[in-house]
């Protein structure tokens, strides 16, 4: 459906450039879009292989199994009914990073490996898992919040669009998704004590 809505209105654009005398703008507007686009994909690709450098290092040296024990507090009071050795936790714990850190494409694989294993955990409870359960909805609403600690897209968009003050976003980002993933804490609480009430 999102498709057909693009295709209308490119459409709607280009028909209108052309009935306004402005079909020549469009044209140039498409070409330096599209340099402006493989130009970002360089600057992108660059901080994605950083990153990913970074967390293979961090895996390959322990780093990541430490920070996973050092969040077994924090995972003992959203997931409780994890238990602490399974493979949910490092996978969501890794989630949690790659989002703290502002990593959100890296969020993508290990956020599908956590809930496998959550719904493998389901299915090891004797429950058909077909519907998600607390740990689910509570990994997927923190997760969707995302606390970032340091942007990093946000800043390499900013470096490549030319902003004088590229790190200037850190302190809004950290503020703006304090508040989200507080206001997720809390709904995850409440609908956790009503499901149980239930």
């Amino acid at each position: 459906m999102l498709n057909y809505i693009w295709a209308f209105m490119i459409l709607v654009g280009i028909l209108t450039a052309a009935f306004t005398g402005n079909l020549e703008t469009v044209s140039n507007s498409i070409l330096d879009s599209a340099r402006d686009a493989i130009d970002l994909l360089i600057v992108m690709a660059g901080v994605i292989s950083m990153w990913n450098g970074f967390l293979a290092i961090a895996e390959d040296s322990g780093l990541t199994r430490q920070l996973t024990k050092r969040m077994q507090p924090l995972m003992r009071f959203f997931f409780p009914g994890i238990p602490d050795e399974h493979p949910a936790n490092s996978y969501i714990c890794a989630n949690f990073i790659a989002n703290f850190l502002g990593l959100g494409w890296a969020c993508t694989p290990t956020g599908i490996e956590a809930m496998k294993s959550l719904k493998a955990l389901e299915l090891e409870r004797g429950h058909s898992g077909t519907i998600a359960s607390d740990e689910m909805c509570t990994f997927l609403i923190l997760n969707i919040s995302s606390l970032q600690l340091i942007p990093i897209n946000m800043i390499a968009y900013r470096t490549q669009y030319g902003s004088p003050a590229p790190l200037s976003v850190v302190g809004p980002a950290l503020l703006a998704t304090s508040v989200t993933t507080l206001a997720a804490v809390i709904l995850c609480r409440l609908m956790v004590a009503i499901n149980n009430k239930a």
